[in-house]
């Protein structure tokens, strides 16, 4: 198999690897939010809940720390593509393409 069409599959999945931590991560922010909305709703005080809303916090700061390193990943492999003579790029609007789909690749110049 080419090494593009590798590459490519890799892409792929590191893409659509970005965007469900990024989901996650706006998930759990409308949870807080959903939460501090609750309570104010029901007047309840700020001590009513917090520690569940501690919890999510805690949680949307290991997702910060995951998409950080998915990042650093990212990064990675864009250096082992160059290290492994792959000269082509990747362009596009940044959504993954369609399962099974090859799209977005140019030749570097």
């Amino acid at each position: 198999m080419e090494k593009v069409f590798v590459a490519q599959r890799v892409a792929n999945k590191l893409y659509a690897t970005e965007a469900a931590v990024d989901a996650a991560m706006v998930e759990v922010a409308e949870m807080m939010a959903e939460l501090v909305q609750a309570r104010k709703d029901l007047g309840l005080s700020a001590t009513v809940g917090h520690g569940v809303t501690a919890k999510f916090a805690e949680a949307l700061q290991a997702l910060t720390t995951a998409r950080t390193a998915v990042v650093d990943a990212h990064a990675e492999l864009d250096e082992t593509r160059l290290r492994v003579g792959i000269r082509t790029r990747l362009i596009g609007d940044m959504k993954p393409p369609a399962e099974g789909r090859l799209t977005g690749l140019r030749e570097a110049v």
